[in-house]
C-alpha cells in the first residue's frame, strides 16, 4: 500500500494523502453511510486518524456528516468527471457504447486496466433483473471476465505475471479457471481469436464478450465489452452473433480516437506556432 510508483521514491510518498484515498474508498455499496470506526475497521487506520481525515474531507466539501455517521457528497464525482474529460478514449467511446447497446438489446461497457483489475471508465446499462452491478468506476477481476482477458492477453508480461502468478486465482464460481498454467493457455487463445467469450465464470448465468480497442500506435488502451445471461443467450450466441458487432464498434471508435488525436495534435501545433 505505500509502495511508491517509479516516478518517485519513499522520500516522496505523503502517507497523509494515501489515508485521505483510503478513507473515501472505505465508502461503497456494503458501507454507503459509515461510521468512523466502521471506517477505523475498514481501513485498519486509528478511529482519531480517522475522524480527522472525515473532517478534513467534510471542510474540502467530498463528505457529510450524518449524526454519528458519515456520507460522500456530489463533489466526489468530480474526480471521475474530470478523468473523463480528460481521457479522449472514454470521451470518444460513449455514443458508440450506445449504438452497441442498440444493436445488441444488451449492457456494452469499456473497461481500462488499473493493478491488477480491470475498471469500469464507460458503460450504457440495459435494465434488467440480474445479481451483477456494474457501473462506472466498478473493478473486476481480470482473470474471470471477458474485458479483463483482453486486457491481459495484450498486456506487458511483467503485469501478466502479476496477475497471473503473483496473486491467487480466486475461484469465482464451479467455472472458473485458476490453473495458472491453462489460464495463459487461454490468454493465447484470446490473442488468436482477438476476442475472449466467458461463460459463468465470475457469475452463474453471466455470460460476456470483449475486444481490444488500440491506440494508433497499436498499443491495447481498453477493452470494449457487452454483457448478457445464458437465460437469453447461449456461448455459441454470443460468438455467432454478438462478436461481430464487438469488432465493428471496435473499428469505428479506434478511427474517432485516432481523428481525435489527430485534431488535439494540430491544435497544439497551432499554439506553437502562434495561430492562438
Amino acid at each position: 500500500m505505500n509502495q511508491p510508483d517509479e516516478a518517485g521514491t519513499d522520500r516522496d510518498f505523503i502517507q497523509s494523502i494515501e489515508r485521505g484515498f483510503t478513507v473515501l474508498l472505505a465508502f461503497d455499496e456494503d458501507a454507503p453511510t459509515p461510521s468512523a470506526t466502521e471506517i477505523a475497521d475498514r481501513t485498519g487506520l486509528s478511529r482519531p486518524a480517522v475522524r480527522r481525515i472525515l473532517l478534513t474531507l467534510q471542510r474540502l466539501g467530498y463528505v457529510r456528516g450524518l449524526g454519528s455517521r458519515w456520507t460522500l457528497t456530489p463533489r466526489v464525482l468530480m474526480i471521475g468527471a474530470h478523468f473523463a474529460a480528460t481521457h479522449d478514449i472514454v470521451k470518444v467511446a460513449q455514443p458508440h457504447l450506445q449504438r452497441l447497446t442498440e444493436l445488441t438489446h444488451e449492457s456494452s461497457s469499456l473497461s481500462q486496466l488499473d493493478g491488477t483489475s480491470a475498471v469500469c471508465v464507460g458503460r450504457v446499462h440495459v435494465h434488467r433483473i440480474m445479481g451483477l452491478n456494474v457501473e462506472i468506476g466498478t473493478r473486476l477481476p481480470l482473470h474471470a471476465t471477458s474485458m479483463g482477458r483482453v486486457l491481459l492477453a495484450w498486456a506487458d508480461p511483467s503485469v501478466v505475471g502479476e496477475a497471473v502468478e503473483g496473486q491467487r486465482l480466486e475461484a469465482l464460481t464451479p467455472h472458473t479457471v485458476t490453473d495458472p498454467v491453462e489460464f495463459r493457455d487461454v490468454l493465447h487463445d484470446v490473442r488468436t481469436k482477438g476476442y475472449a467469450v466467458v461463460d459463468s465464470e465470475l457469475e452463474i448465468g453471466f455470460l460476456s464478450a470483449a475486444v481490444p480497442l488500440r491506440a494508433p500506435t497499436g498499443e491495447v488502451v481498453a477493452a470494449l465489452a457487452y454483457s448478457t445471461s445464458r437465460v437469453r443467450h447461449t456461448a455459441a450466441e454470443v460468438e455467432s452473433e454478438a462478436v461481430p458487432h464487438l469488432i465493428e464498434i471496435a473499428a469505428a471508435i479506434e478511427s474517432d480516437y485516432a481523428a481525435a488525436g489527430d485534431v488535439r495534435n494540430r491544435l497544439t501545433s497551432g499554439r506553437r506556432d502562434g495561430f492562438f
